[in-house]
């Protein structure tokens, strides 16, 4: 959240210039860099997800466009909170992209409804507006994303506890998938897939995760993470996994898997209901949409192993203030992806909250100091003296 404008607007503007360099840094941008640790740890703690290593990214934009330009400087402050939220209703669009990357084959899945209660039908029993979201990202073959891809909406909605459940609802959905999948002859056993959901009902927006994708919120200009990568290594992943007979050998579940929990994968569960270091259960972040929330980014592992949330936020608030289309901004992070030299498959899901682009942000300018000389002070003083 955002608690303080001034220090968020100064956070965003050596944001946008660390995402934005070519490598060239002046002496003039070396104390915003400074800041931009700064906020990598201010980032982090309001988001309650542990500092990540960023020295493994690759932070230089390959993109001419990313460069902030002057008109984008003087044209709308950040607003503060709204006194009364109560009156903002999101309208939900969404663009998505998906390549195959570098990789032979393609294991990802995606799912965009940006109107729930028209995709449900006469089966809907929701009484606001709604959307849903998910991206998966397979492995050890596309079965598991798939079936996941196709099914988890409709267990989500058949629950008992949808809608007014959703939390418990979600949670059940999940594990009927995953025993749907151990049930299914049809399906690869040994396949697997990770699953990032988003369920928004009016202003409410619940994320799900089992894996190592990841949703982002946009907030004017700020990314705030709203899942935690599962990682074998991730302490309280390893607590867990070792607590269960697990091992981690090079950050690999099992020396087998790179995620510490997954959908599928039943050649490493073994039996329906036994404790495996593998799980299936989903973390939870739940938030109140207001004003401030512009859009969320959800993706695949193959985006964020070369690019920081916080980048990539910045580089979807430029893309939408130039067009305001989803579908080009989740293209433009495949594109710049892939100039990185992504060695994933890449899906990307962007999801905008209101049908206008995001504000420009002014940037305060910089009170300029000024200074008398030494034979001014003592002219100044003779004067004053005379008096």
């Amino acid at each position: 959240m955002v608690h303080d404008t001034d220090f968020a607007t100064q956070q965003i503007t050596s944001l946008e210039a660390k995402c934005c360099n070519n490598g060239n840094v002046s002496s003039t941008k070396e104390m915003e860099e400074q800041n931009d640790e700064t906020l990598d740890h201010s980032n982090q703690a309001h988001a309650g997800k542990p500092p990540r290593n960023l020295s493994t990214m690759r932070h230089s934009c390959s993109s001419a466009w990313l460069a902030e330009s002057e008109s984008d400087k003087g044209i709308m402050s950040l607003k503060p909170p709204s006194a009364d939220d109560s009156q903002f209703q999101p309208v939900f669009r969404s663009g998505s992209c998906s390549e195959k990357g570098p990789k032979s084959y393609m294991e990802d899945e995606y799912i965009c409804v940006d109107n729930l209660n028209e995709h449900l039908g006469s089966a809907s029993s929701l009484s606001t507006s709604g959307a849903f979201y998910g991206v998966f990202d397979g492995h050890g073959g596309i079965d598991a994303a798939s079936f996941t891809k196709n099914n988890i909406l409709k267990f989500i909605v058949e629950d008992t506890h949808f809608p007014d459940g959703t939390k418990k609802a979600i949670k059940s959905a999940f594990v009927r998938a995953d025993h749907a999948i151990a049930d299914a002859k049809s399906l690869d056993q040994s396949s697997g897939t990770t699953v990032l959901t988003a369920l928004m009902l009016g202003r409410t927006m619940l994320v799900a995760n089992v894996g190592d994708s990841r949703a982002v919120l946009g907030k004017r200009g700020r990314a705030i993470e709203l899942s935690k990568d599962h990682k074998p290594n991730v302490t309280s992943e390893r607590l867990r996994i070792e607590k269960l007979g697990g091992v981690i050998y090079d950050g690999y579940l099992n020396g087998q898997l790179s995620v510490a929990r997954a959908l599928g994968d039943w050649h490493i569960k073994g039996s329906k209901g036994s404790n495996c270091p593998l799980s299936s259960e989903p973390e939870f972040e739940e938030m109140l949409l207001t004003e401030e929330d512009e859009f969320l980014i959800m993706g695949c592992d193959g985006l964020w192993d070369v690019m920081s949330s916080q980048c990539a936020v910045t580089m979807v608030r430029k893309e939408l203030m130039q067009h305001n289309d989803p579908e080009r901004c989740a293209n433009a992070l495949v594109k710049e992806a892939l100039q990185r030299n992504t060695c994933d498959n890449l899906t990307v899901v962007v999801v905008c909250f209101s049908p206008n682009p995001p504000p420009k942000i002014e940037i305060p300018k910089a009170h300029k100091r000024r200074s008398i000389s030494a034979e001014g002070l003592d002219h100044l003083k003779g004067v004053l003296s005379g008096l």
